[in-house]
């Protein structure tokens, strides 16, 4: 049989992501900070997009005009002459006053003076006060060298991570020079910096702090895995004392730091800006989207002249100036469409998780993506996208979207209880309980029952450490 080339006809369905659809979807997904970020690129690569101002903010803003008259009112200083010699009798509150008389007359808001937004806190480090407080020492340079390797291989918790031998490999110098220098900066502010570890930092502290052969001292060298363990009793049978001075030895041990880097961590707070707003009034939700800080977006009247007038413009410049102009009205159209499904998602959560809202967390019902993209008809993915890094303000307080979905434990009437429900019934319960004989997981399963929730007891230890709730024996505090 020969082979041949033939053309044929035919039909099929098949998905394609257009450019818009992907720009839409990136734009659904993004956190208030990327698409701020986002925003702002698009600004300065299209030309056809620019920032409408708010007319406010324009009657607000004073004019040029204006600033310039209040700097014709700032009257000239006097020219001062200063002679050769300085004469005993000179009247020196005349002079000062009169030289004082032309600055004193400026307004203060007409200074020259930085602005508060340019001003910036600079948090001080580890290595920086560390650094600060070796210059401030008598060591020679030798010592200095070893010091400096020193604080450069300390990490964030304030702990050395190299032995004497490396040190005098990478310096050059005697493992006992390093040795010496090392019990110096040791001593340096925080106390116990520069030590290989924890048990080493804390023994550092109490000599520091004359402990030296206290109770205290021993237990750090000899019972630091039964002080983890709250194991007290172990202690005073092992030490042959009374559980009470042990008590008493750890109240002042819990006064040292056992990483004493920390202090001067680097680690910036991040602040959560909420998406949505969710404001109680009367009886009834309202939602407010925050689009404070996002640019608003309109097409450039002038490009739209450019289009108009079909006669001057050169046909590539026509071409040009019409795609950009297809790019921002899309752009525009899926940040007011990314809005839109932001609002239903969140009109949606509010009507599943009206009594979370009234009561509180413990009243949280179990939700999952399918009941929303149901309740509003779109896609379990779109609901997860929109609900991906965005935060709601709500009168419990911020949670994030996704926060409001919870997988259902079955009750002891048969009704569904969130997870995140069971969570917080055990957060109050063991924020309530007697710290000298803590609730066991089988004591929390026992009182779970109580209040119609029915769970095991892994369950119960899953969702304690979750939550960052240890185990009742380390949670035992017998004062």
């Amino acid at each position: 049989m020969a082979l041949e080339l033939k053309q044929t006809l035919s039909l099929t369905q098949q998905l394609i992501m257009t450019p818009q659809l992907q720009q839409a979807i990136k734009l659904l997904q993004l956190s208030r900070l990327e698409l701020q970020e986002t925003l702002s690129q698009e600004l300065e690569s299209n030309p056809m997009l620019e920032e409408r101002a708010d007319e406010e903010d324009d009657a607000d803003t004073p004019t040029e005009a204006s600033a310039d008259d209040s700097d014709e009112d700032v009257p000239a200083l006097p020219e001062v002459t200063v002679g050769d010699k300085v004469q005993g009798d000179v009247d020196w509150e005349t002079y000062i006053s009169e030289y004082n008389t032309g600055w004193a007359e400026v307004p203060y808001e007409d200074r020259e003076i930085p602005s508060f937004e340019s001003m910036t806190a600079t948090k001080t480090s580890l290595y920086t006060h560390l650094m600060w407080q070796l210059n401030m020492s008598d060591l020679g340079d030798a010592e200095r060298d070893i010091a400096v390797h020193i604080i450069w291989n300390l990490n964030e918790d304030g702990y050395l991570g190299l032995t004497l031998k490396e040190l005098a490999e990478s310096t050059g110098h005697s493992v006992g020079k390093i040795g010496e220098t090392l019990k110096v900066i040791q001593k340096f502010d925080p106390v116990g910096v520069a030590a290989r570890d924890a048990r080493e930092s804390l023994l550092i502290q109490a000599a520091f702090y004359e402990l030296e052969g206290t109770l205290v001292e021993t237990l750090v060298r000899d019972h630091l895995k039964d002080l983890e363990g709250r194991r007290y009793d172990t202690i005073a049978r092992a030490l042959s004392i009374p559980v009470q001075e042990v008590l008493d030895a750890v109240t002042v041990l819990q006064g040292l730091e056992p990483k004493p880097g920390r202090l001067y961590s680097d680690e910036e707070t991040i602040y959560i800006t909420p998406d949505i707003y969710v404001i109680r009034v009367g009886d009834d939700y309202e939602i407010l989207l925050n689009e404070d800080g996002l640019p608003k977006l309109r097409i450039n009247s002038y490009y739209r002249e450019i289009l108009s007038n079909k006669t001057t413009v050169p046909e590539n410049t026509r071409a040009y100036v019409q795609e950009k102009l297809r790019a921002a009205a899309w752009l525009i159209k899926s940040i007011h469409q990314r809005q839109r499904t932001i609002y239903r998602v969140t009109e949606s959560i509010i009507k599943f998780q009206r009594d979370f809202l009234d009561q509180g967390i413990t009243h949280l019902k179990p939700l999952v993506l399918r009941d929303v993209a149901e309740e509003i008809e779109m896609h379990e993915s779109t609901v997860s996208r929109v609900t991906t890094n965005k935060y709601v303000h709500t009168p419990q307080g911020v949670f994030e979207l996704k926060f409001f979905f919870n997988s259902a434990i079955k009750s002891l009437d048969g009704d569904d209880v969130a997870s995140e429900s069971v969570k917080e019934h055990i957060r109050t319960i063991v924020k309530t309980e007697n710290k000298a004989k803590p609730y066991s997981d089988e004591d929390l399963v026992e009182i779970l029952k109580k209040v119609n929730i029915n769970v095991a007891r892994r369950t119960v230890a899953k969702y304690r450490e979750s939550i960052g709730i240890l185990p009742s024996r380390k949670r035992k505090n017998p004062y």
